[in-house]
């Protein structure tokens, strides 16, 4: 096996760096196709036993795509959903991705490495790819599109081939090494560090779609906008939305000290989840759970919702379509706690609401995701930092809700506070301000390696 290369020449952005030969296999965060019965009848499915660490193969790039040195990563819950292999396993997507031929071959394998957030350095590209080239600094936009599809052309995110890269592709990007498509690619926030700009592009871009864009909710001034898990990787961002798009956000978190969290963000109004359910973790799927919540956030600014953000699923989405105003809107993303959802019907028709699904974010919506990140306007919701190797005690802390924010980790990255290219930016904005889920409380974990 052949050892592999450590050091990767991180030049400026645009910059050729020096010769890069590169390794036949390189250290990722894997599951395997011989564990995927290893759950059955275990109620704990704890991903600190399916995840590995190990090396894999280098692949060939298609025409078409580029390979990045990855500097740091992310946790998302999809990564948990892989390793726990709900709603079934990930190979299924591995396999039908491979069944269309040619390099999608490629993606069919015992591994699947995950990673659906990585920022990093060009180092390879495809004869085919225009506008990037080694030595550019870039982030990864997380929808894996086919541009040959007519429906892409309208909405990315509309494609029947559209995929979420590093959940339903391989080579993602908890590894030394990711391979993507030229068409996921954004230029580096130069402000941000490797592990602040890695821990934005899914979360950060799916609550845009969501909320912002004129395929979600169209998020106008002066909206409420009801929040569940609002200390979460996904709420911390449709909080900072609101907050810049002139709405009011209630903040729903389920600790007091999440709770600090949020209002250091400037959350207009927070509600600990726990003093709404009494005891009773299931009241919020009944009438007196929803009604009490109802009852605390009309005290708190007057009015019903006009936008729920949700992605919580099971637990929380009868309360959201009780909660939304008549004609309001619930634009959901997710079902971390479940997939099965009731409600009363009555709701929804005999007061005129909407419940839109959302999934991801297409090129457009993020590369306008990134300009706000790149002006400082939405910060890097960052409160933890782990070595890849450390990648399952990583994915546990999001699995058990124990995190708060976005978890990162380091791959090529040898510390953290690597990476930034524009002090003066970053000066500018204000380190405090960027660093902001990082102080006051914030967990730390990890420390990288």
């Amino acid at each position: 096996m052949t050892t592999r290369t450590r050091t990767v020449p991180v030049a400026g952005p645009g910059e050729e760096p020096t010769a890069h030969p590169l390794p036949d296999t390189y250290r990722a965060a894997h599951i395997r196709a011989q564990d995927t019965e290893m759950f059955a009848g275990i109620q704990d499915k704890d991903v600190r036993k399916s995840l590995h660490v190990g090396q894999v193969p280098m692949p060939e790039i298609a025409p078409d795509e580029v390979l990045i040195a990855v500097m740091a990563a992310a946790i998302n819950y999809n990564t948990v959903w892989s390793a726990m292999f709900e709603p079934l396993p990930t190979f299924g997507f591995l396999k039908h991705l491979a069944a269309q031929g040619g390099w999608h071959t490629r993606h069919d394998q015992p591994y699947h490495v995950l990673g659906s957030d990585a920022a990093g350095v060009v180092v390879r590209v495809g004869s085919a790819v225009q506008h990037w080239r080694p030595g550019d600094h870039v982030v990864v936009a997380t929808a894996h599109i086919n541009d040959q599809e007519p429906a892409s052309h309208a909405d990315g995110m509309m494609g029947e081939d559209q995929r979420a890269w590093g959940f339903e592709t391989n080579y993602g990007g908890l590894a030394d090494y990711a391979v993507v498509r030229a068409s996921q690619l954004l230029s580096k926030p130069a402000h941000l560090t490797w592990e602040e700009a890695a821990s934005n592009p899914l979360c950060a871009g799916t609550a845009y779609r969501m909320l912002v864009s004129d395929r979600g909710a169209r998020m106008k001034q002066g909206d409420v906008v009801l929040i569940w898990g609002a200390s979460g990787g996904l709420g911390s961002y449709a909080l900072q939305f609101v907050r810049n798009g002139g709405g009011t956000a209630v903040g729903i978190v389920g600790s007091a000290q999440k709770a600090e969290t949020v209002r250091r963000l400037g959350c207009d109004v927070v509600i600990d989840r726990t003093e709404i359910e009494q005891g009773d973790p299931g009241s919020l799927q009944r009438p007196d759970g929803w009604k009490r919540l109802g009852k605390a956030v009309r005290k708190a600014v007057g009015e019903d919702p006009h936008i729920v953000f949700e992605h919580v699923g099971q637990a929380t989405f009868a309360a959201s379509v009780f909660l939304a105003r008549r004609g309001g809107t619930v634009v959901t993303c997710g079902s971390s706690t479940g997939y099965q959802h009731q409600f009363d019907n009555r709701y929804l028709w005999m007061k005129l609401k909407r419940i839109i699904g959302s999934h991801g974010a297409n090129l457009q919506e993020q590369w306008e995701t990134n300009r706000l990140i790149s002006a400082g306007r939405i910060v890097p919701a960052l409160s933890a930092v782990y070595g890849l190797d450390e990648v399952a005690e990583a994915a546990r802390s999001v699995q058990t809700n124990q995190h708060i924010g976005k978890v990162g980790v380091l791959c090529q990255a040898p510390e953290e506070g690597l990476g930034v290219t524009d002090q003066a930016a970053r000066d500018r904005i204000g380190v405090d301000r960027i660093r902001l889920f990082r102080s006051g409380g914030a967990p730390m974990a990890g420390g990288g390696r």
